[in-house]
């Protein structure tokens, strides 16, 4: 859409008023981000973690992401 032209013919567009979202899949275009932060660990569990992560093969930031992400989801589940 390098001009005037090409564009022209998006401006009459008009929504439907019911979009069928039932093969929708939640998520799928989702990216959290990351945020850099310091946490204090003690050293026995930074150590556990990180021999986790070793045999998992994955960075332990990553390990301890994704079992907080699990805690958290399975906090909305019981509350829900």
């Amino acid at each position: 859409m390098k001009n005037v032209e090409q564009r022209a013919k998006f401006d009459d567009y008009e929504m439907l008023d019911d979009y069928d979202f039932s093969d929708g899949i939640r998520g799928r275009f989702y990216k959290p981000t990351k945020v850099p932060t310091t946490m204090r660990l003690d050293n026995d569990i930074l150590l556990f973690f990180k021999k986790q992560a070793s045999e998992k093969k994955i960075a332990y930031q990553t390990l301890i992401n994704n079992l907080l992400r699990e805690y958290m989801q399975h906090g909305i589940r019981e509350a829900y």
